[in-house]
């Protein structure tokens, strides 16, 4: 069994109660490696999964295989970055793996990952690339590099690159291709078992892949974020261990278990739910389904022209908003992660400054799969943004959340060929909205909330323009499900054994999680500030903690001028050194650019020992 790591520190790292139960529970030899430029593994981290990486798992793999302790089979499973090498090296087809596990992943790194969305950038990713270079500064394991960890720490500091192929690449094109599996599913020759959570961000891209893989699959659809299935919120969580076994056991061992025989899907259907950053439990259950698209999903179609505008009786022909840069506060991410990345709240903030469309819900209402708004509308700027919220309004009046989608209208056409609007030309645009689950319950309201920003989950847009929605023929299109379920049987999983938030040595204990949204009312500024803090040791082996600070700001009312600040600090802590890294991000722009500055500082036993400076001014591309 192999999983590869890229924030790891070798064999001491945090989140090795996996290996061992796979290892005791499954009786498989477990393989974890740094991928180049990582831990202690040789070499320099040049980028996000270049092609020298799966080359190197592909090594790895012949290595296992070739052991007297191995049959010649491999597994490859991963969660987040682990699961897209997962896909990739699957892509590769090395002879002797022979099924994988990919977790929270994605088959198209432009579309679904955490640097753009619908053609826009993600304002808030920058503390994950901030941290991988914070990471990647950080020296070799000493007792396991030798005699010569430090001149390799040197070397490595020196040769870094930061990840940030973002703020140039804008467009998609070879650079996105690289490392994705769309549309080439036929790559993948061996049986996936795809696990994947509606409030994650990569719902989507794992949706599809099941969909047109053509070989044994499974999914498994839960409620959870991005964090692993026994310690989600919300939950309800489950055990992954044992289904992952089996999963292993029938397709390395060739034992006939029957998880090839049951149903294929396991969806977790969601149910009306008050919301909260770091809820629980949503209401729901566990059912199965024999295939995806589902034979008998349906379309309901809700015209605007036949919806309550806000609380307004009337009907006009048309709708227009004046834009502003600061909407989308209430839910500041498309996936959510671990505090402070939390779970949206309460919606009605954020529509305030938004078109709303009411249809209320006389009887029980289920979708399952993407809602589609179809609209027509015009706009006064050559560059603009769409966002559509679907929720679900109770009856005290709280908007829940459950879908969302945004879309650079520039791309309206094409990710890799954008082309500038007509200010004042009506067209028309289809924007998908991301997968989901939810039951909308009698007596409830669905909502449609239309805007032109979704900040910071997106940056905003270069100007404050006006969004035009002409009612006749613009419509929401709901994937419903009708008829009698096929499969009366329900899943069964394992209950986690731990309480949630149990740690084992050495796991990461995460505390102070700050989400905090801030108006400066003379500076005419929005700020969401994010702060998280964590801890990980083996006592009398190593100890280590990190800090990551996140500031975002938007000048509502001039959107274009925007910025994101990061700020990441890493502390590791071996018998023969102390190592700490620190590293500072602003990303800043007008109507016109990027302006791009990082800063890194690292140092040895509290002495400063480099600072690494990189800075550069870009053109947004129709952004």
């Amino acid at each position: 069994m192999l999983k590869r790591r890229v924030r790891s520190k070798d064999d001491l790292a945090t989140g090795a109660a996996e290996y061992r139960r796979l290892r005791d529970e499954g009786s498989y030899a477990v393989c974890r490696i740094d991928v180049r430029g990582t831990g202690t593994s040789e070499g320099v981290a040049t980028a996000e999964y270049p092609p020298q990486e799966q080359d190197d798992l592909c090594e790895v793999i012949d290595w296992l295989s070739r052991q007297e302790w191995c049959t010649g089979s491999v597994g490859m499973f991963g969660t987040s970055y682990s699961g897209f090498n997962t896909i990739q090296v699957a892509m590769r087809r090395p002879p002797a793996l022979k099924a994988i596990i990919p977790i929270y992943a994605t088959d198209d790194r432009y579309t679904d990952d955490v640097h753009f969305g619908g053609g826009v950038r993600k304002a808030m990713e920058f503390g994950y690339p901030l941290s991988m270079v914070s990471m990647n500064a950080l020296p070799p394991v000493p007792s396991l590099a030798g005699e010569d960890w430090r001149r390799l720490w040197l070397k490595r500091i020196e040769e870094l690159v930061p990840w940030f192929g973002s703020i140039e690449e804008q467009n998609d094109g070879p650079f996105w291709r690289q490392g994705s599996l769309r549309p080439h599913y036929d790559s993948i020759a061996v049986p996936t078992m795809i696990v994947a959570g509606w409030a994650d961000v990569y719902r989507n891209a794992l949706l599809r892949m099941f969909e047109h893989l053509r070989v044994p699959r499974r999914l498994l659809m839960g409620p959870w974020c991005h964090m692993w299935p026994n310690d989600s919120i919300p939950g309800p969580r489950i055990d992954l261990i044992p289904e992952m076994i089996r999963w292993w056991d029938r397709w390395l061992r060739g034992l006939e278990n029957g998880v090839d025989r049951e149903p294929p899907l396991a969806f977790f259907i969601r149910r009306s739910t008050p919301p909260e950053p770091d809820l629980s439990e949503v209401r729901g259950g566990w059912r199965f389904e024999p295939e995806w698209p589902l034979a008998r999903g349906r379309e309901l179609e809700l015209p605007l022209r036949a919806a309550s505008l806000g609380g307004d009786s009337g009907d006009p022909l048309e709708q227009t908003l004046a834009v502003r840069g600061d909407v989308g506060t209430t839910a500041h991410i498309r996936g959510s992660y671990d505090p402070p990345y939390g779970l949206s709240i309460d919606q009605r903030p954020d529509e305030i400054h938004s078109l709303l469309y009411d249809w209320a819900v006389s009887e029980q209402l289920e979708i399952l799969g993407h809602p589609v708004l179809v609209a027509n509308m015009r706009l006064s700027h050559p560059v603009a943004f769409l966002s559509a919220k679907l929720c679900d309004v109770l009856e005290d009046g709280t908007s829940v959340l459950v879908s969302r989608g945004i879309l650079n209208l520039t791309h309206r056409d094409s990710h890799t060929m954008p082309e500038p609007l007509v200010p004042g030309k009506t067209f028309e645009v289809s924007l998908e909205l991301d997968a989901t689950s939810w039951v909308f319950e009698v007596g409830h309201t669905v909502r449609l909330a239309i805007a032109g920003s979704d900040w910071p989950n997106a940056w905003p847009p270069p100007e404050a323009s006006e969004l035009t929605v002409v009612l006749d023929r613009s419509r929401l299109v709901l994937p419903t499900v009708g008829g009698d379920h096929p499969i009366k049987e329900r899943p069964r999983f394992h209950p986690v054994k731990e309480a949630r938030g149990a740690l084992s040595a050495g796991d990461q204990e995460r505390v102070e999680p700050i989400w905090r949204i801030e108006h400066d009312v003379y500076a005419r500024e929005t700020r969401v500030v994010t702060h998280q803090l964590s801890r990980s040791s083996i006592p009398d082996r190593w100890s280590s903690w990190r800090t990551e600070d996140v500031r975002v700001g938007v000048k509502p009312l001039a959107p274009g001028e925007a910025w994101v600040e990061s700020d990441v600090e890493t502390e590791i802590a071996w018998p023969e050194v102390t190592a700490r890294t620190h590293a500072r991000l602003k990303l800043s722009s007008d109507p016109m650019t990027y302006y791009f500055d990082l800063v890194l500082d690292v140092y040895e036993n509290d002495e400063l020992i480099s600072t690494r400076h990189w800075e550069t001014v870009t053109p947004r591309k129709l952004q």
